[in-house]
C-alpha cells in the first residue's frame, strides 16, 4: 500500500494499532500526571509521523482521539503538551484542519504545535527542546527511514519517557539483504549487530530468520536502556506471514504491564485465556478464540513450580519476577497460583479458606504469599 492510498480506508490490522496507541496514552498519562503535577507540571504527547487526521471512511486517528480525549479529562486538559510532525505539508494541514473542530480544543492549556520536519538526526533537536517533560513518543513511519536505535535512546531517556513505533518486518526482513538499504538497517540494529545477522539470515527457514531478527532488535533495544520490550505481531490478510509488528520500549515495569493489558485485548487468540499478542485478519474474522492444540497456562504452572522452588513471594512479586517476555498478564499467573494450590502444589497465606471469594472462588490479591515447595532430593 503506497502513501496515497493508506488513508483511503481503514484495516482490521490499523484500527488495532488505533486502539492500543490511543488507549494506551490515556493510561501512561493517569499514571504519570499525579507525580508530573508535583515536579514541572506537564506531560507530553509527541507523534513525528501524525499523517492527515482522519482517513477518508471517517475514521479517527490516534492524534485525533488522543486529544478528543485530553478535552474529556480535566488534568490532561491542563497538562498535556501535544506536538504533531509529518514532513508532508499538506498532511499537517489537514491534521490542523481536524484538532480544531474538535468540540472544546480551545480548553487546553497548551495548543497543540504543528512541525514538518523530515525524520532524521535533525529531529533529536525537537525531542530535546521537550525535555524534562514526561513524554510518550510514537513513530509510525511508512517504512523504515528514520526509525533508528538513536531516536528510540533519545524518546525513552528521562523520567517516565516512552516509545513505541511501527517495525515493519516485511520490509526489513529482506532490507538486511540488500546493500542499497544497508545503512538504514545499521541504523535500526546497530552496524556489529546488522554486519552480524546477515550472513546466517541466508541459511535460516523463515521461522528461525523471525525470531532471530527479533531477538538481536530486543537485544539492540535493551542496549540503549530499553530495559523492557513488548512486541505486537500483525499477520497479513490470510495469515501465512508476518506483515508488521507494534513495539513497545520503556524503561519502568509499571508501563510495561499496562500496555502488556492494553495490548492483550486486541489478540486474535487466547488460548486457556492467555493473549497471543498478534492479530491476525484471517482468525479475527473466523471468530477463533482458542487454539485446542495450546495449552500456555499448563505450560505456566509447570514453570512456576520449576522456577520458584523453595521460595516463598507474593503474587505480585512472582509476577514481576517471571513475566517479561512471555505473554502471561497478571490474572493468569492469579489463575495458575489458584490450580496449583487446588492441587496442593503450594501454600499460601492468607489460604483459600479465609480468602473472600467471587463467583464460587477464593480471591487471589497481588499481596498472597505463596509458598512453594523445596525440590526433593
Amino acid at each position: 500500500m503506497g502513501n496515497d492510498d493508506f488513508y483511503k480506508e481503514t484495516t482490521g490490522q490499523s484500527e488495532a494499532k488505533i486502539r492500543i496507541v490511543s488507549g494506551y496514552v490515556s493510561a501512561w498519562a493517569r499514571a504519570v500526571m499525579p507525580s508530573a503535577r508535583r515536579g514541572i507540571g506537564k506531560i507530553a504527547y509527541v507523534d513525528l509521523y501524525a499523517g492527515q487526521g482522519c482517513y477518508d471512511d471517517g475514521t479517527k486517528s490516534i492524534p485525533i482521539l488522543v486529544l478528543e480525549r485530553t478535552v474529556c479529562d480535566s488534568s490532561m486538559r491542563d497538562m498535556l503538551v501535544s506536538v504533531f510532525n509529518d514532513k508532508d505539508k499538506n498532511a499537517i494541514a489537514c491534521l490542523r484542519q481536524s484538532i480544531m473542530a474538535i468540540p472544546g480544543i480551545d480548553t487546553l492549556r497548551y495548543a497543540p504545535r504543528y512541525e514538518t520536519q523530515e525524520v532524521g538526526q535533525q529531529i533529536t533537536q525537537l525531542i530535546d527542546q521537550i525535555r524534562p517533560i514526561p513524554t510518550f513518543l510514537f513513530l509510525d513511519p511508512w517504512g523504515y527511514k528514520g526509525l533508528s536505535l538513536d531516536l528510540v535512546s533519545k524518546a525513552i531517556s528521562g523520567w517516565a519517557c516512552e516509545c513505541v513505533f511501527f517495525f515493519n518486518y516485511n520490509r526489513v526482513n529482506p532490507g538486511l539483504q540488500h546493500k542499497g538499504v544497508a545503512a538504514h538497517m545499521d541504523a535500526i540494529f546497530g552496524q556489529d549487530r546488522a554486519n552480524a545477522l546477515r550472513p546466517i539470515l541466508k541459511v535460516m527457514c523463515p521461522q528461525d530468520r523471525e525470531r532471530a531478527i527479533m531477538k538481536e532488535l530486543t537485544d539492540a533495544l535493551r542496549l540503549v536502556h530499553g530495559r523492557f520490550v513488548l512486541f505486537f505481531k500483525f499477520t497479513n490478510d490470510d495469515g501465512t506471514r508476518t506483515s508488521h509488528y507494534l513495539i513497545f520500549v520503556t524503561k519502568n515495569f509499571t508501563g510495561y504491564h499496562i500496555m502488556k493489558e492494553t495490548m492483550a485485548k486486541e489478540s486474535s487468540t487466547c488460548p486457556q485465556g492467555v493473549p497471543s499478542f498478534e492479530y491476525s485478519p484471517l482468525l479475527d474474522r473466523q471468530g477463533v478464540l482458542s487454539l485446542d492444540t495450546d495449552h500456555p497456562l499448563d505450560d505456566l504452572m509447570t514453570e512456576l513450580l520449576t522456577t520458584f522452588v523453595g521460595q516463598c513471594l507474593t503474587t505480585r512479586q512472582i509476577y514481576e519476577a517471571h513475566s517479561v517476555g512471555r505473554p502471561y498478564l497478571l490474572s493468569n499467573y492469579k489463575t495458575a497460583l489458584r490450580n496449583l494450590e487446588a492441587r496442593g502444589c503450594i501454600t499460601t497465606d492468607p489460604p483459600a479458606g479465609i480468602r473472600p471469594s467471587k463467583n464460587g472462588q477464593s480471591t487471589f490479591k497481588d499481596n498472597v504469599l505463596v509458598s512453594f515447595s523445596p525440590r526433593i532430593v
